[in-house]
């Protein structure tokens, strides 16, 4: 994990900017996943220096672009999905080192990213993936990135409790968001051959306990491989290192701990002598693809391996539903923690 946390290190720019690799494209969503990684291998100043270039990047409407290169923006989507997740990272930091200075920074930026989201709910709780060119909301819903949604407004509310500014808003929609990922299937698009809209309800916490169990059961044997990982769709042969990784916290979520192993062991044949991990391998084919080594990924083996072996303080945000507030308590089910001072350093329930 040194090795791995140490590459991934390597990959950024002096300006802070954490890339899928040196010089290629950056997404804020993988960027925070990235910044996890560092912060797990103890990169703190990387990790903040990380979390501020994007919190600069914000625009005045809580929006982030879907890609940057070298500081550009050079896809402009504004996606509901990277708007969120800067409260999972700034939560993660937090229960990793008490850093108050770090998110009394980034509280502005997690407020307005989690606003936006809140604007852009659908009737019925699903979540619109993106803004139309004109400032609407595209009605098409996306189940992966709805669930990572549920994690992230769950996230921004302990947050919000730490901070003693209670978000009702917040609470609502988490509540909504939570009803429609657990019962209204025929609120998202059709993306049921890709293996994240199948364990990404589970992973974000939105399905729990023998529920989850099923749904993983389910598909089980449509995505995956024995020995090698899981896929990234059903019907290619092809496994993917960041998918396997990612249902790997999804069963320990699922209180399936060995499962859960057995799979990071499995996807280790993508590992690189430097301890960087190819994205994919194409097993009819015996070939890496696509012929890359990517931050995100690295990101996803070092969270599951965190959150397998119980290392840091934040090695439960992703496989515990109970560590973060319940959607419906009136007060967000967040502990009164006092000042933010008064928190700093502990690893709130």
């Amino acid at each position: 994990m040194r090795a791995t946390v140490s590459w991934i290190a390597g990959q950024q720019d002096p300006d802070g900017a954490l890339p899928w690799s040196r010089g290629e494209q950056l997404d804020p969503w993988d960027s925070v996943e990235a910044a996890m990684a560092l912060d797990i291998g103890g990169a703190h100043d990387r990790a903040v220096a990380a979390y501020r270039w994007l919190a600069a990047r914000q625009r005045p409407d809580g929006s982030w672009a879907a890609e940057y290169r070298d500081g550009g923006e050079t896809a402009p989507a504004a996606e509901s999905n990277h708007a969120g997740y800067l409260a999972v990272g700034a939560w993660h930091s937090w229960l990793l080192t008490g850093d108050e200075q770090l998110v009394t920074a980034l509280w502005p930026a997690v407020r307005r990213g989690l606003d936006l989201v809140t604007r852009m709910q659908l009737p019925g709780g699903a979540i619109g993936w993106a803004l139309r060119p004109d400032g609407t909301v595209d009605d098409t819903a996306l189940l992966t990135g709805n669930a990572s949604l549920f994690q992230a407004l769950r996230c921004g509310i302990a947050l919000a409790g730490l901070l003693g500014e209670v978000q009702p808003d917040w609470e609502v929609a988490v509540a909504d968001l939570g009803t429609a990922l657990r019962t209204r299937p025929d609120a998202f698009a059709d993306r049921s051959r890709y293996s994240m809209d199948w364990y990404y309800p589970v992973l974000g916490g939105a399905v729990a306990g023998a529920a989850a169990r099923d749904r993983l059961a389910a598909d089980w044997d449509r995505f995956v491989v024995p020995g090698l990982g899981a896929r990234c769709v059903s019907d290619r042969p092809w496994v993917t290192g960041a998918e396997t990784c990612e249902l790997a916290l999804a069963l320990a979520a699922a209180d399936q701990p060995d499962a859960a192993t057995e799979q990071v062991a499995a996807m280790q044949h993508l590992r690189h002598d430097d301890g960087s991990y190819w994205t994919g391998y194409v097993f009819a084919d015996d070939a890496r693809w696509p012929v890359e080594r990517t931050t995100w990924t690295a990101a996803a083996v070092v969270l599951a391996a965190d959150a397998l072996s119980g290392t840091t303080p934040a090695s439960g945000l992703f496989i515990d539903p109970a560590a973060l507030p319940a959607p419906g308590m009136p007060d967000g089910g967040v502990p009164s923690a006092g000042s933010l001072t008064e928190g700093a350093g502990t690893a709130l329930p």
